[in-house]
C-alpha cells in the first residue's frame, strides 16, 4: 500500500473507533434514561394514588386518622413554609 492509502486507512480506522465509542456511550446513556423514566413513572403512580386517596377522604370529610384534608395538607407542608 502506498503511504497515502495507508494514511487514509488509519484515519478511517480512527474515525470508526471514535464512532464505536460514541455509540457505546449513547447506549449506556439511553439505558440510564430508561431506568430513570421507570423510577419516575413509579413515583408518579404513587403520587396519583395518594391524591386519589386524599380526594376520597375529602369526600368523606375525614381521613382514616380522623383528620380533614386541610389538616393533612397542613401536616405535609414543605419545611420552607
Amino acid at each position: 500500500m502506498c503511504p497515502n492509502n495507508e494514511d487514509r486507512l488509519n484515519r478511517i480506522e480512527t474515525l470508526l473507533a471514535h464512532q464505536e465509542k460514541q455509540i457505546e456511550e449513547l447506549s449506556e446513556m439511553t439505558a440510564e434514561q430508561w431506568s430513570e423514566i421507570s423510577r419516575l413513572k413509579r413515583k408518579l403512580e404513587m403520587a396519583q394514588q395518594q391524591l386519589s386517596e386524599m380526594s376520597h377522604s375529602a369526600k368523606d370529610g375525614k381521613s382514616e386518622m380522623g383528620l380533614s384534608t386541610t389538616e393533612i395538607a397542613a401536616l405535609n407542608k414543605p419545611p420552607h413554609y
